[in-house]
């Protein structure tokens, strides 16, 4: 499988990246397995599969979640938005909050040390803040970077043995692809034109 990098406008790896690491390495079973709460499976799984290099893999994905919550946190911050699109951003910070506390206890089963988050200032110089002057520019800085979400987790479905494991890594896409469809429809965006759009 080849590794597909598009690079992002912030100059950060991309969640592909993460999840294919030069088209050499990907999450193990039993790292996805934990990611996603299931220790009974983790424990089946980590013992016919090679977890290492898991830890590196898992904190720069913790890194890319704390961005996106950095991100619609100086969405939120900034008054740009109306209200209830304010209160969507809310929300799918919420679950990219709970993508972040994952990570962080997967990193530790692990034994590993989950990376911290960066300064809001950090994220507000990686992510060209300074170029944003209304509430289209926030939805479209969001949509961006939940596209690349739903993108990684569909690339990483091939990888997978274990069909249950392929789910997961679906339902995963699922959930950012919603976060960006909802997105889209907020910015006025027509559907996708043509099928297959996502995970090419």
């Amino acid at each position: 499988m080849s590794a597909k990098i598009i690079e992002r406008a912030s100059g950060l790896l991309d969640r592909r990246h993460f999840l294919r690491s030069s088209g050499q390495s990907v999450l193990s079973a039993s790292a996805v397995a934990l990611l996603v709460g299931c220790e009974s499976m983790a424990a089946k799984s980590s013992s016919t599969t090679d977890t290492s290099g898991d830890v590196d893999i898992l904190n720069v994905a913790l890194g890319l979640e704390w961005e996106a919550i950095g991100a619609y946190q100086i969405g939120a911050e900034s008054g740009l938005l109306e209200p209830a699109v304010l209160s969507v951003a809310v929300l799918f910070q919420s679950h990219h909050k709970e993508h972040a506390d994952a990570l962080v206890a997967t990193i530790r089963q692990f034994g590993g040390s989950p990376v911290d988050p960066k300064s809001q200032a950090e994220y507000a110089e990686d992510l060209d803040v300074a170029s944003i002057r209304n509430g289209t520019d926030v939805l479209r800085l969001a949509a961006r970077l939940e596209k690349g979400a739903a993108n990684a987790y569909l690339g990483v479905i091939p990888a997978f043995q274990d069909p249950s494991l392929a789910q997961v890594s679906a339902r995963l896409a699922a959930d950012e692809t919603m976060h960006w469809t909802a997105l889209a429809s907020a910015l006025g965006q027509p559907l996708p034109a043509n099928a297959l759009t996502f995970g090419a």
